[in-house]
């Protein structure tokens, strides 16, 4: 079976429709709900059904008691908790800035949860003051899997999620 061609620009632009469509699925996954942890649960499974295997592990870890904690994901088993400043996830919550890693083994103080991990994206969610209250994960098995594309839909999506929506607390 012949595979068809896609040009950078067409799969550029098919990936933003794809995350203008999950942005639409989360909004109304989102409205009236106060099950935060249900949402997060749906939306692991929302962003995995869609990316497939290009996305083999997606998970939210929440800041509780100083650390982030585990929270609901599609994949593999997870590291439990995460010190601040340590590894991706802990980088980005201490910066407060979404990051995108091309090459696990080349991020300093990478914390291998799964070696299957290649390639790593991690968006920061917030509180109504700023603050950071958990991040989004996603793993990939290729290397240079994400780019300012993902970024962008991921962190319209995180904002979608962003606590001052939900009157519960984390964990």
């Amino acid at each position: 079976m012949e595979q068809a061609y896609h040009t950078p620009s067409e799969a550029s632009c098919d990936r933003r429709a794809t995350y203008a469509s999950l942005q639409s699925q989360v909004s109304s996954l989102v409205s009236g709900e106060r099950n935060f942890i249900g949402v997060l649960a749906n939306v692991s499974s929302l962003l995995r059904m869609t990316f497939g295997e290009r996305f083999f592990w997606v998970g939210f870890y929440l800041v509780s008691e100083g650390k982030l904690r585990l929270g609901p994901f599609q994949g593999t088993m997870a590291c439990f908790t995460i010190e601040q400043g340590r590894g991706v996830c802990g980088t980005a919550w201490a910066r407060n800035e979404s990051i995108i890693v091309d090459d696990v083994e080349q991020f300093p103080g990478h914390i291998a949860c799964s070696s299957e991990s290649r390639s790593e994206i991690v968006v920061p969610l917030h509180d109504a003051s700023g603050a950071v209250t958990g991040v989004l994960d996603i793993d990939s098995r290729e290397t240079g899997a994400f780019d300012l594309i993902d970024r962008e839909g991921l962190e319209a999506v995180c904002r979608l999620l962003d606590k001052e929506k939900f009157d519960i607390q984390w964990l």
